[in-house]
C-alpha cells in the first residue's frame, strides 16, 4: 500500500486501466466458452437422437438409394392420417352404395360386365346372367350410344368413343337408366320410350312393375316377348335396377380393356369383366350369314374368285383380331388394378359344357347359380338340329360351335389365319394346314383351356 502511494499519478492511472481492461478480457473469454459449450451440448443431442434410431434406420439413412423408410415426423404422420381418412371415407362410401343400391341388403353387391364381339355366342351367354332372378340384365344398351354419335374409325376418333362409352357403361352399372335419354331416338316423353333396342332381351324390363299395361295405338318396336308392357318407363327401371341384388350387363361394343380402369377403381363397383372370345373363322363365317350385304365382296371373292378381296377389309379384320388380342393379353397379365377382376372364356368351352362353365362364370363373378339358371341351360342347350335361327339362343351347342368349318372355302380360312395368327395362338385356336384338315372332324381345331386364364 505504501509503495502505491509512492508511485507517481500517471502510473497509477495507467494499472488502473490494464486492470480494467483485464476484467473485461476475462468476461469476453467467460462468453465465448458458453457458446462453445451450448454448441457442444447441441452436437451430442443430435448424436445421441441418431443412436436412438433403429440399425435398420440408420442403414437406410446412410443408403443412396431412395428408400420408403419410415421417420418419425410430422409430414409422414400427416400423410398417414389422411390415408387413414381417404381409406374410411371409400369404405364409408361403399357401404352408402351397397344399402341404396341393395336396399340395405348386407350381401355385397356385384357387377358384371361380358365384354365381347358380334357373332361371338355372347347373347347365349349373357342369357346364363338374364336368367338369374336377383340381376338386373341389359342387353346391348351402348347400340343407342355408337347410333346416335358418329364415330370414325382409328385414332382419336376411336379413343373418344370408347371414353364416351365407358362413362355411359359407368351409370348404367350404377343404375342411372336416365342416361339413355341422351340417345334413344326419338328423344323419350317424360321417361316413356317404345324404343328401347332388344328390350325383350331383358327380363328385368318385362316384368312387374317395370311392365306396365299396353297403351293402344303405341307402336313398340321393341317389345317384350312373353307378355305385352307400355312404353318402357325409365323411372321404373331404374328402380327396378336398385332393387335387384346384382346388375350385369352385355355388350359388344367396348374393346379396349385399358379403358375400364375407372370403373373397376370406382369404389361404387365391384366389377367383374367377363371377355368372350371365339375362333375368328366362325366368327368371319357366321357374320357372312347374319350380315350378308357387308359381307358380299368375301363372298364373291370365296365362291368365285373375280371380285379381289379389298386391302382395307383385310386389314379391318387384323384390327378387330388384335384389339382383342391386346385387351386379353392385358387382362392375362394380372396388373393391380384388375386382378381377381377378369375372366377369359372360349365359346368353343361354353359350348361343349354349358353348365360347368356357367357355375365357373358365376363363381368368378361371386354370384350363387340357381336353380333356373340350370334349367334354363338344359333346356337351351339341347335343342332340334333343325330349330337353330341365326339370332337364336335356344341351340344344340355341343353340335353348333364348329359347324363353320364344313362350309367355309379353305382359302377363306387361311386369309383369317393369316390376319389373327397371334390372337389364334393366345387363344388356342389351331392353323389348318389344308382343306381335308379343315373338314376333318376328327382333327380337333381348340387347345385345351389354360387355368390361367381366370385371374
Amino acid at each position: 500500500m505504501e509503495i502505491r502511494r509512492a508511485l507517481p499519478q500517471d502510473i497509477r492511472e495507467l494499472l488502473h486501466c490494464l486492470k480494467m481492461r483485464s476484467k473485461y478480457a476475462v468476461l469476453l473469454v467467460f462468453v465465448i466458452c458458453l457458446v462453445i459449450i451450448e454448441k457442444e451440448n447441441n452436437f451430442i443431442s443430435r448424436v445421441s437422437d441418431k443412436l436412438k434410431q433403429s440399425p435398420q434406420a440408420l442403414a437406410e439413412a446412410n443408403s443412396t438409394e431412395v428408400s420408403p423408410a419410415p421417420a418419425e415426423n410430422g409430414s409422414l404422420a400427416s400423410l398417414q392420417e389422411l390415408d387413414a381418412a381417404f381409406s374410411q371415407l371409400r369404405s364409408h362410401l361403399y357401404n352408402i352404395t351397397l344399402q341404396l343400391a341393395g336396399d340395405g341388403d348386407p350381401r355385397p353387391r356385384r357387377h358384371v360386365l361380358l365384354m365381347a364381339t358380334t357373332r361371338t355366342g355372347s347373347s347365349f351367354v349373357g342369357e346364363f346372367f338374364n336368367q338369374q332372378g336377383s340381376i338386373f340384365y341389359l342387353f346391348e344398351p351402348l347400340w343407342h350410344v355408337e347410333k346416335t354419335v358418329t364415330f370414325l374409325p382409328g385414332g382419336a376418333s376411336a379413343v373418344g368413343s370408347a371414353l364416351v362409352y365407358r362413362d355411359v357403361l359407368k351409370q348404367l352399372l350404377l343404375c342411372d337408366i336416365y342416361i339413355l335419354e341422351n340417345f334413344i331416338s326419338p328423344a323419350p316423353e317424360g321417361h316413356l320410350t317404345p324404343f328401347l333396342f332388344r328390350r325383350g332381351s331383358s327380363h328385368s324390363l318385362c316384368e312387374e312393375p317395370v311392365c306396365t299395361p299396353s297403351t293402344k295405338k303405341v307402336f313398340e318396336k321393341y317389345y317384350c316377348k312373353n307378355r305385352r308392357c307400355g312404353p318402357l318407363n325409365i323411372t321404373l327401371a331404374a328402380e327396378a335396377c336398385r332393387r335387384k341384388q346384382h346388375v350385369a350387363l352385355k355388350t359388344v361394343r367396348i374393346r379396349q380393356l385399358e379403358f375400364l380402369q375407372p370403373l373397376v377403381e370406382d369404389p361404387r363397383l365391384d366389377l367383374r369383366i367377363i371377355q368372350l372370345v371365339r375362333d375368328p373363322r366362325a366368327v368371319l363365317a357366321s357374320r357372312m350369314v347374319a350380315f350378308s350385304g357387308k359381307y358380299e365382296t368375301w363372298k364373291k371373292w370365296a365362291s368365285e374368285g373375280e371380285a379381289p378381296l379389298r386391302e382395307e377389309e383385310v386389314q379391318r379384320l387384323r384390327g378387330n383380331c388384335e384389339s382383342i388380342r391386346l385387351s386379353a393379353e392385358l387382362g392375362l397379365r394380372r396388373p393391380g388394378w384388375l386382378r381377381g377382376r377378369y375372366m377369359l372364356v372360349r365359346y368353343e368351352d361354353v359350348a361343349r359344357a354349358p353348365l360347368q362353365k356357367a357355375r365357373e362364370m358365376y363363381r368368378f363373378a361371386g354370384l350363387p347359380l340357381t336353380p333356373q339358371v340350370e334349367e334354363w341351360i338344359g333346356k337351351n342347350t339341347q335343342a332340334p338340329r333343325d330349330g337353330n335361327g341365326v339370332y337364336s339362343t335356344c341351340k344344340n351347342s355341343s353340335e353348333q360351335f364348329d359347324k363353320w368349318r364344313f362350309s367355309m372355302p379353305f382359302k377363306l380360312a387361311q386369309v383369317v389365319q393369316d390376319a389373327c395368327a397371334p390372337a389364334m395362338q393366345l387363344f388356342g385356336y389351331k392353323l389348318a394346314s389344308s382343306p381335308a384338315a379343315l373338314a376333318n372332324r376328327s382333327f380337333s381345331l381348340l387347345e385345351e383351356a389354360q387355368p390361367a386364364w381366370v385371374t
